[in-house]
């Protein structure tokens, strides 16, 4: 913690330090992939292909780590205060727990919450010969199953997928940049996980014919423990600066229709001065400047 607080004395430590300084608009969340001191083929191949969907913002620990997350939690918060990083998805295998994924989110280096998954069945990218998408892609995200919505650690578990896939904020969005969805379907106590790619095909309209193309990775899943954060700290965990929530516009009224109405206040204004357009038509004629004057005409000065 000290190293983190001494004054930087090069321009590469000080724009180091300046990256992980707290933002209004906080930076796209990096993910860290780790292996258990007793992970297997499949559940490394799981970690490979998370990677390979997740790349640029995760980083793969190649080396085994001997923990156990939902007992000590230490060594998760010095990789993630290491490696700058606030998701995590810790792979082991056991006889009690076999194949097994810990999903999991960071708030100030502290573990926020953690859900357990089994992995039941597995296809790899690799075992679909299929093209792929680009590294970075963004995907479009869809939740089915009424679970989802229903139950508290489904819920959770809902948004903490959403945090951990849906990669970074884009101000715009292009017809041909939606090209890769993940489908998450919570059914008879299971949740599956499919990637596809989007096809565009042509309709004989403006309008492209959509097709689904299965590109891999798909996982079967079957939710086992649960480490979930309590309400109070969950709700310190989704508070925004002051700074980013929208200013109240006062005056301002929406109808029915969703039509803006508009109040101004203005002060009282005399109308007999208003400046108006100067036009031979408008100007005071003689006779009426005398009603004004009240028929008194000045007297012209005597020259000398």
């Amino acid at each position: 913690l000290i190293y983190y607080y001494r004054k930087p004395k090069t321009k590469r430590a000080k724009r180091f330090l300046e990256k992980r300084e707290p933002k209004l608009n906080e930076n796209t969340k990096n993910a860290m992939l780790i292996r258990g001191g007793n992970a297997n083929l499949t559940v490394t191949e799981v970690l490979k292909d998370i990677y390979a969907v997740k790349k640029p913002f995760a980083v793969l620990y190649k080396r085994k780590n001997i923990t156990r997350p939902f007992e000590d939690q230490t060594s998760l918060e010095f990789f993630s205060k290491k490696s700058d990083c606030s998701l995590f998805l810790f792979g082991s295998h056991n006889k009690k727990r076999p194949n097994n994924l810990i999903i999991g989110r960071m708030f100030d280096y502290h573990v926020l919450d953690m859900i357990e998954l089994g992995v039941e069945k597995f296809v790899s990218l690799k075992d679909v010969k299929n093209s792929k998408c680009p590294e970075g892609t963004k995907p479009m995200l869809i939740f089915a199953g009424d679970v989802f919505d229903v139950n508290e650690e489904y819920r959770r578990l809902k948004s903490l997928l959403i945090d951990f896939f849906r990669g970074p904020t884009v101000p715009n969005i292009r017809l041909a940049g939606l090209e890769y969805v993940l489908h998450f379907t919570a059914v008879d106590g299971k949740i599956y996980m499919r990637s596809y790619k989007v096809l565009l095909k042509k309709s004989g309209c403006k309008t492209p014919r959509i097709e689904l193309e299965e590109m891999g990775p798909s996982l079967d899943l079957v939710m086992r423990r649960t480490h979930l954060a309590s309400d109070d700290l969950y709700k310190l965990s989704l508070k925004q600066p002051k700074a980013l929530k929208p200013k109240k516009k006062k005056n301002i009224s929406h109808d029915v229709f969703g039509t803006t109405y508009g109040r101004i206040h203005m002060q009282k204004q005399d109308l007999s001065k208003l400046q108006t357009r100067k036009m031979k038509g408008l100007k005071k004629r003689s006779a009426e400047k005398l009603a004004e004057d009240g028929g008194v005409t000045p007297k012209k000065s005597k020259s000398a």
